[in-house]
């Protein structure tokens, strides 16, 4: 790595993960870039205010183009491709754009990377070091439990597809052109942060709403699915030291726990003194994934060998944060 200021470019940078991302490299004293997906990008303001000290480069994972001139702009010495169609429900309806995004956009970054060092790094592919956000979505219905970095790919969503199309094209491009190229496979990491649409924040916003009297109940589909939640802070963490290792490679990283649904509504409910929710949770069958995912959880030995790292952040923490932060923000009227 350069002795001088490193230098990140963060592609979905107006996302959870995007800021933190960049609030943790800020503080370890890189200049940060970010794409930023159209001219009038609502979550553009929420950059700017949270992360005042990112240079803002527009641009699209389906244009070759301006990732070029981000790459150009910014000169990284590490790139973080976080930028996806994320919403798991939002993909079978849009599975071509979901597949555009998520999966052909991995490619497209990944070539202008390649075609960036060629023309600006001496063709040094290994001196822009690059980061896949791959997902535990691709793991679906695999029979092993829990899933490690060697565990079949089964994934059960066009959005887990296109993730194992980026994965796997983001080894290919390590093994083809010797490319620094790791993948992340996180396990679902959440945040006061997190979009309304995913079911955390659904539910830490309902329980929120409903603690205040602004709401009386919270509509939901599956209370059984299990997932394994870590907090979004603490695995940002783990994408910056998957590029300080010399070595390429891909890692899980996840807590070890799963919890169901049921369980997550149970304590953003109990934390706010409601112990008997049962009258405010209806269930909704248009809710129900066309296919569903009933179990993940992680192995992150390798990560916790390897990197150093584990997660800080319990789930009953998690959930209450989320909560806490909900019930702040509704009584402010944000």
């Amino acid at each position: 790595m350069p002795s001088s200021q490193p230098t990140a470019l963060v592609t979905g940078i107006t996302g959870q993960d995007g800021l933190y991302l960049a609030e943790l490299l800020l503080a370890k004293g890189y200049a940060v870039h970010g794409v930023v997906r159209g001219q009038n990008n609502p979550r553009r303001g929420l950059v700017e205010r949270l992360v005042p000290d990112v240079h803002l480069h527009t641009g699209d994972l389906t244009d070759m183009s301006s990732l070029l001139r981000a790459l150009r702009a910014a000169r990284p010495d590490e790139v973080y491709n976080l930028g996806a169609v994320s919403y798991v429900a939002y993909s079978w309806d849009n599975a071509a754009l979901t597949t555009d995004v998520t999966a052909k956009g991995v490619l497209t970054m990944l070539e202008a990377v390649r075609l960036h060092c060629a023309d600006h790094r001496g063709d040094d592919l290994g001196a822009v070091r690059f980061y896949q956000a791959s997902s535990s979505e691709m793991f679906g219905a695999s029979p092993e439990s829990p899933q490690h970095e060697r565990t079949l790919l089964w994934p059960r969503s066009p959005y887990g597809v296109s993730k194992v199309f980026g994965h796997h094209m983001t080894i290919n491009y390590r093994e083809s052109y010797g490319m620094h190229a790791s993948s992340g496979i996180l396990f679902n990491h959440e945040s006061p942060r997190r979009g309304e649409e995913f079911v955390t924040r659904k539910v830490s916003r309902a329980v929120a709403a409903i603690s205040l009297g602004l709401a009386d109940e919270l509509a939901l589909g599956n209370l059984e699915a299990q997932r394994d939640w870590g907090f979004a802070g603490d695995y940002v963490e783990a994408m910056w030291l998957m590029l300080q290792q010399e070595e390429p490679d891909d890692y899980v990283i996840a807590t070890g726990e799963t919890h169901s649904i049921r369980d997550l509504v149970d304590v953003a409910f109990r934390h706010v003194g409601i112990d008997d929710w049962s009258g405010h949770v209806r269930h909704d069958p248009a809710l129900i994934r066309p296919a569903e995912v009933d179990r993940l959880v992680g192995d992150a030995s390798k990560a916790r060998e390897v990197l150093g790292w584990k997660p800080r952040v319990g789930f009953e923490e998690l959930v209450s944060m989320m909560v806490d932060a909900d019930v702040a923000a509704l009584r402010t009227g944000w």
